[in-house]
């Protein structure tokens, strides 16, 4: 016959063992188990259904318990559901992309199943009747935009008015050094022309090719000289 306290003991051990398994945490989807394991559960969590001791997930949006606000779609997680965004292509749709959509948004056409972009601008219709204003596609949309020189005031393309002191003349942007060959040039053109008339022969051309030699010299080393030519090459 046993000892007195080894039938104590097994006598304990066969009262607890039960809740030490109970007292072990049960799977994820499991409310109340039998043990660790998904296919020891008793009850499941919400979300979850019970199926021959395992919780399988229910699919709320196959089941059509997710009830998503328009222009969004249901996309189903592990006992639960998610609610998500369409396309911006789409008015409605069954899932993610602009090949999902139940209908189309406005600037997007149906081709083949897929919803795509209309680019307003190669349409026949004149988006943009200004005559200063060229039509600019984007997606879904389009806009008018000013050219270069022109901003919209009022709705309207005006020309950017620029004041008289940020005007430029012709030659406002020539260096001192590239003023001076045109000076030089200039006085050249003048004296070849001159020179070609007193070649002639002729004595009057020939005086006035002289005196015209000697008064540019005279005139080309005058500072008043200069002062003229940056005028007139200046248009001023």
């Amino acid at each position: 016959m046993a000892p007195l306290w080894k039938s104590a003991l097994f006598a304990t051990l066969c009262l607890c063992l039960p809740w030490l398994v109970l007292l072990q945490p049960c799977s994820d989807s499991c409310r109340a188990c039998g043990g660790p394991d998904n296919n020891t559960c008793f009850a499941c969590k919400d979300g979850w259904i019970l199926h021959e001791r395992h919780c399988v997930d229910v699919d709320e949006c196959d089941h059509k318990l997710a009830g998503c606000p328009s222009n969004t779609y249901c996309f189903n997680t592990e006992g639960s559901f998610e609610c998500r965004g369409c396309d911006p292509a789409c008015v409605a749709c069954m899932g993610s992309g602009p090949a999902r959509c139940k209908k189309c948004a406005n600037g997007y056409t149906m081709t083949g199943t897929k919803c795509v972009d209309v680019d307003e601008c190669s349409e026949n219709e004149l988006m943009c009747p200004g005559l200063d204003e060229f039509c600019v596609n984007k997606e879904g949309s389009f806009y008018c935009q000013c050219a270069k020189g022109f901003r919209r005031e009022d709705g309207v393309c005006k020309a950017i008015k620029t004041s008289a002191a940020h005007e430029k003349g012709l030659f406002d942007d020539i260096q001192e050094e590239e003023m001076e060959v045109l000076q030089q040039m200039f006085f050249g053109v003048i004296l070849c022309a001159l020179g070609t008339l007193a070649a002639k022969g002729d004595m009057v051309f020939t005086s006035i090719f002289m005196g015209a030699v000697a008064a540019m010299a005279g005139f080309w080393f005058s500072d008043r000289s200069d002062r003229l030519l940056d005028s007139m090459l200046r248009g001023r």
